[in-house]
């Protein structure tokens, strides 16, 4: 470990890059606890405590809303717009062609994606702001048109400025901008919860307080497991290629390639509904009402809440992966260098051999990583704390991406190490 942080120190390009990631997380934090005029911050965390689905809203954002920052909306806007266009990508066929397009589509499609980050993040600022007004607690000091623009205009520049810094992030490769600001908001509030927990503390729940440990512990564990599992397939490249002639090798398929992109779409599309539905649950129309409070506490059923997160986080493993790994530009390329699959035919038939080996490892990594997302709430159910369920999202995202940034990391130095020889 200590030689792994002293090569990270040697190679400047990392350790520059780490420095700048680190100073532009404390520049997150720093305006995450910048409160826009005009709310009343006591009346907010009363607000949230009493409603379990802003509680993970705030996760969402990266632990920005609870303090209605500057940054209020993090950098959700910007992850509701990537899952629209990668959605549209798979229903529009020149979307399509425009992504096989290499870098220079995949810059399109990260434009057209930042230009509907702003209309999104217009339309969730006003709709946070009118659900704060419509809540049973005096939120909002001052209600006049002026102040609801000047409010809806802070934040929607506060999520582009998130977004810039994500990016900016993103280009030192050292991990995923947007993930590690929801992992900075996450790792942020961590010192309050463990305070909150000590201070509450009673000596006739320890047994609730080491099974949570142990949750925590399983969780670590697992999600580790699935994200370093893979299956080599191995492959032959025939004797009269230039470069890699006689050679076998192998390619690596991972039992989960999509990392903790499943968690945070299933929790948007999760809060999405419920999020419309607190709209009109004092609505003057009766059935109106009735529909919307019915949604809320559906949603807040934490038996109907557990399965719906374990079925969308399994279907969006399976509908990620779709959109990062084509088998068959897989074995077009491994058919154009001369290399083969022992036993399988070159073209179509490795494209279809690929694809079935995916999809079997899919399925475990899929029910693996749901089965992880709602096991804290079957904790929940025995122990009936409601902090256990968000703490093991929490715990799911922070770990991927702790993971993912270690990688990459190590992706760097060994490429420094190839470039001194």
């Amino acid at each position: 470990m200590w030689e792994k942080l002293q090569a990270i120190w040697r190679v400047k390009e990392v350790r520059n890059g780490l420095l700048f990631v680190l100073g532009m997380m404390i520049l997150f934090r720093f305006t995450a606890h910048i409160p826009l005029p005009g709310i009343d911050l006591v009346q907010l965390q009363r607000y949230f405590e009493a409603n379990q689905v802003l509680g993970l809203l705030n996760l969402f954002s990266g632990g920005t809303i609870k303090n209605f920052a500057v940054v209020a909306l993090g950098v959700a806007p910007y992850i509701t717009a990537s899952i629209i266009l990668q959605l549209l990508t798979m229903i529009i066929p020149r979307l399509e062609e425009i992504q096989k397009e290499g870098e220079q589509g995949q810059q399109r499609i990260n434009q057209w994606t930042r230009l509907l980050t702003i209309p999104l993040a217009i339309i969730q600022s006003f709709g946070l702001i009118q659900l704060l007004k419509q809540s049973q607690f005096p939120i909002l000091t001052s209600s006049d048109t002026l102040h609801l623009v000047t409010l809806i205009a802070t934040v929607t520049a506060g999520t582009v400025f998130l977004m810039w810094i994500g990016e900016l992030i993103s280009e030192k490769k050292v991990g995923n901008g947007v993930s590690l600001l929801i992992t900075a908001g996450i790792l942020a509030n961590l010192p309050t919860a463990l305070s909150q927990m000590l201070a509450t503390y009673d000596s006739s729940q320890i047994f609730t307080y080491v099974v949570y440990a142990l949750v925590m512990a399983v969780t670590i564990v697992g999600v580790v497991f699935i994200t370093e599992g893979q299956r080599n397939i191995p492959v032959q490249y025939a004797r009269q290629s230039s470069s890699t002639g006689g050679v076998m090798t192998s390619l690596p398929l991972r039992v989960n390639m999509s990392g903790v992109i499943p968690i945070i779409f299933a929790i948007s599309i999760l809060l999405f509904p419920t999020v419309v539905a607190q709209f009109f649950i004092h609505a003057k129309t009766a059935w109106v009402a009735n529909a919307a409070t019915w949604i809320v506490n559906i949603v807040q059923n934490q038996t109907v809440y557990g399965i719906l997160y374990f079925s969308l986080v399994v279907i969006f493993t399976f509908f990620y992966t779709t959109v990062v790994f084509h088998p068959e530009q897989v074995a077009e390329n491994l058919q154009k260098q001369g290399g083969f699959i022992p036993g399988i035919r070159p073209g179509k038939p490795t494209a279809d051999y690929l694809q079935s080996i995916i999809n079997r490892l899919n399925l475990i990594g899929a029910l693996f990583l749901g089965g992880i997302a709602v096991l804290p709430l079957i904790i929940q159910g025995f122990s009936g704390s409601k902090n256990i369920a968000i703490g093991g999202t929490s715990l799911l995202i922070v770990v991927s991406v702790i993971i993912e940034c270690v990688k990459q990391v190590e992706s760097q130095l060994t490429m420094r190490e190839y470039d001194a020889y």
